[in-house]
């Protein structure tokens, strides 16, 4: 069997850097070596690319210029898109005569802005490369938080109220607590892993916090606080085939499922599969709602939909994840695995719906006649 040349792409220039970096080392360790060539393309901090050789990506949480690599140029509609570039005294030694394996599909798997939220994948789509994950506009909308609500709210499905706020704007803060109370969750609109998101208990505290989201983003959304059960589920296939799996639920002890209690104090949350005593009822509801919301936003490939459980089984969506954290405990592989598809096979899956997905796509017709 001829294998499959495969890119993981990592890093970026988000504040989930480093994120990204521990999700793709999960990812290369355990694709399958035997069907998949693996090739590590590292995007530093300040936005340069780079190929990344095995034993240094392993030990590598950032990456920088200059350090790290060696530095590649992408080449659209050439045969070989991607290419090393020619350096007057390369580093490691130099790639002389040496040529970049040609791609046959790719798995990004940079988090935040410039990763997820479309601009990746419009690059990716332009390069003639299949990819994992949603396609441009499906990665923009469903990065986009105002407009994910939006979308969401047009099609009948639950979201929590919210008023969103630009930069340039002077903020109505008494109008704001009155319209949607407190506590309430103050969120970049364009950010993942909770970089950036507050809760505000009164008046100062959301001063502050939109204060700190206007440091990430030039849009935020201030959100009423709802009182429920954070359940995730995730969603597998492209348009055509779909899968839901089981539900899990991030059980805090106090606070709320921040950056730190997802990556640095992890001790914070406990991330219970399938989530305890939850009816069967409302299982099928959080199900068929996020496969509505996944639809509606238009994705493919993958996504992790984080949704709120009421007491009286209400279900509001929270926000969808299409590139959602990929470590072996992570929600997203977590959950089919409790649905019996291991973490290799999950990857093979994910790689062959991007270029099932490529084929169909490329099977349109590009001229008029």
């Amino acid at each position: 069997m001829t294998k499959l040349t495969t890119a993981i792409l990592c890093g970026g220039v988000s504040p989930e850097h480093e994120v990204s970096m521990n999700s793709a080392r999960n990812i290369y360790k355990a694709i399958d070596k035997a069907k998949y060539d693996v090739v590590v393309i590292g995007v530093s901090r300040s936005g340069q690319w780079l190929h990344l050789p095995e034993d240094e990506f392993l030990s590598l949480t950032s990456i920088e210029t200059g350090n790290n690599g060696w530095p590649l140029m992408l080449l659209p509609g050439e045969e070989q898109v991607v290419q090393y570039r020619p350096l007057a005294s390369p580093p490691f030694g130099g790639q002389g005569g040496l040529q970049f394996p040609n791609i046959d599909v790719v798995f990004p798997i940079i988090h935040g802005p410039f990763g997820e939220d479309g601009t990746l994948q419009g690059l990716l789509a332009l390069l003639g490369l299949p990819f994992v994950g949603a396609n441009t506009l499906g990665a923009s909308v469903g990065m986009d938080k105002d407009f994910t609500k939006r979308l969401l709210r047009d099609a009948g499905i639950l979201v929590a109220p919210w008023v969103m706020l630009r930069k340039h704007e002077t903020p109505d803060y008494q109008a704001i607590a009155e319209q949607l109370g407190y506590p309430m969750f103050i969120k970049p609109a364009n950010m993942g892993s909770s970089v950036g998101v507050s809760k505000a208990e009164d008046l100062e505290e959301l001063k502050t916090a939109i204060a700190t989201a206007f440091k990430f983003d030039t849009k935020i959304l201030v959100e009423e606080g709802l009182k429920g059960r954070e359940i995730e589920t995730a969603v597998l296939g492209n348009i055509e085939n779909l899968q839901v799996s089981g539900v899990g639920e991030i059980v805090m002890e106090k606070g709320f499922y921040d950056y730190e209690s997802k990556y640095i104090s992890p001790d914070a949350a406990k991330v219970v599969i399938p989530a305890e005593n939850v009816s069967p009822a409302d299982v099928e509801n959080i199900r068929e709602t996020a496969l509505r919301a996944f639809q509606v936003l238009g994705l493919e490939g993958l996504a992790r939909m984080d949704v709120f459980l009421l007491d009286d089984g209400q279900v509001f969506v929270n926000e969808p994840n299409t590139l959602p954290g990929f470590t072996n405990i992570s929600m997203y592989p977590k959950l089919w695995m409790q649905a019996g598809v291991s973490y290799p096979d999950l990857i093979d899956h994910l790689l062959t719906l991007a270029i099932e997905r490529h084929q169909r796509d490329g099977a349109l017709q590009r001229t008029r006649f």
